[in-house]
């Protein structure tokens, strides 16, 4: 298997999601053989990783090559519906539930019956909606809002989160039962810097793709720019990797690649020789980002600070939340928390009002 891809990728255009994953590098190769043996049996999976790695492929190679792979693959994205709606669209409702509820609705669940359930960002799931979940994984049947009458399924629940689920745990913002409920088989997806054996099959992939959408033949990639893709961090990981091709194809010339046509993001770092001379010399200027922390930490640490954890703490939620556009579900995937987390701090910081603020 050299590069998994999701059905029809064009449908996705305009997706965030990673739309490919290659099994080149070694980690990823442990990592697809410990798919082929958790996917036939009916084990809950747990799928961990950075924003853009590819858990849902994952979960879509798993119910593939699992027993259920010609029945319903269902994907969710918790994060995506309001505390309100969240228990609605997953267990279904009654007509006259609540206002606006015409009619009966059946929930995910229910669609997925005989099939897979994938919940993509399950950390962002409310305390309600938790309870209701570890009752539906506990007992195999849902009861729709509004109703008393439990509906049997038999659904294969696969769930993913970038966040530490532990420390939500730790934090008292995630069920404890409901975490080893859903934690039954693992999968931890690694980072694109951590697997750079994945980057060429990648790099090809998405210059045969886009040259297709544009109608081009699918550029040479040089040398050059192979190695500083190499280099470069990804800290949007594959999804990343496919914009910066996409873009690269629009620029460059005579049907090549090159690095000049690589354009990153001020977000990532480029390492070795591979670093533009500016970018080196600003570093060496200024020091990393890491080292000019460290140092504004000693700073600190010399003026003795009263409750200076808290205040750090502090400092970091707010700065990511105005960084963020003052946008809860953002400020959650840049600090890596769930949203639960980031709304209950802002809220004991007196940044949003009460508990409930407003995205």
């Amino acid at each position: 298997m050299k590069v998994l891809s999701l059905p029809n990728p064009a449908d996705h255009a305009i997706s965030i999601r990673a739309k490919a994953l290659a099994f080149e590098d070694p980690a990823s190769r442990v990592l697809l053989e410990r798919i082929r043996l958790i996917a036939p049996s009916d084990a809950t999976v747990l799928v961990t990783g950075e924003s853009g790695t590819g858990k849902e492929l994952i979960a879509r190679l798993v119910h593939t090559l699992s027993e259920r792979g010609e029945r319903p693959f269902i994907a969710v994205n918790c994060g995506a519906f309001s505390d309100t709606l969240i228990e609605s669209e997953l267990f279904g409702h009654e007509r006259g539930a609540f206002t606006g509820a015409l009619e009966s609705r059946a929930g995910w669940f229910e669609a997925a019956h005989g099939g897979t359930l994938f919940l993509d960002e399950v950390g962002d799931l409310p305390p309600a909606a938790q309870v209701k979940l570890l009752r539906v994984v506990q007992e195999r049947e849902v009861v729709r809002v509004g109703s008393r009458k439990p509906v049997k399924i038999d659904v294969r629940l696969v769930a993913a989160t970038n966040v530490l689920l532990e420390a939500a745990v730790r934090a008292g913002h995630f069920r404890e039962d409901l975490y080893y409920r859903l934690n039954v088989a693992k999968l931890a997806l690694l980072p694109l810097r951590e697997r750079p054996d994945d980057i060429a099959p990648l790099t090809r992939h998405f210059l045969d793709l886009y040259g297709k959408r544009l109608r081009i033949a699918a550029p040479v990639l040089d040398a050059d720019a192979l190695l500083r893709l190499k280099r470069y961090s990804w800290p949007g990981n594959i999804r990343e990797l496919e914009n910066v091709i996409h873009h690269a194809l629009l620029i460059s010339r005579g049907g090549k690649v090159t690095a000049a046509d690589l354009h990153f993001s001020s977000l990532g770092e480029l390492s070795g020789a591979a670093a533009p001379a500016a970018t080196a010399t600003a570093a060496t200027a200024a020091g990393t980002p890491q080292e000019a922390l460290r140092a504004a930490l000693l700073r600190l640490f010399d003026a003795d600070h009263p409750d200076l954890w808290q205040a750090i703490e502090g400092e970091v939620f707010a700065s990511a939340y105005e960084y963020s556009d003052r946008n809860q579900l953002q400020t959650a995937r840049l600090l890596n928390l769930s949203r639960n987390i980031v709304r209950a701090r802002l809220a004991d910081l007196g940044i949003i009002k009460g508990a409930a603020g407003a995205l």
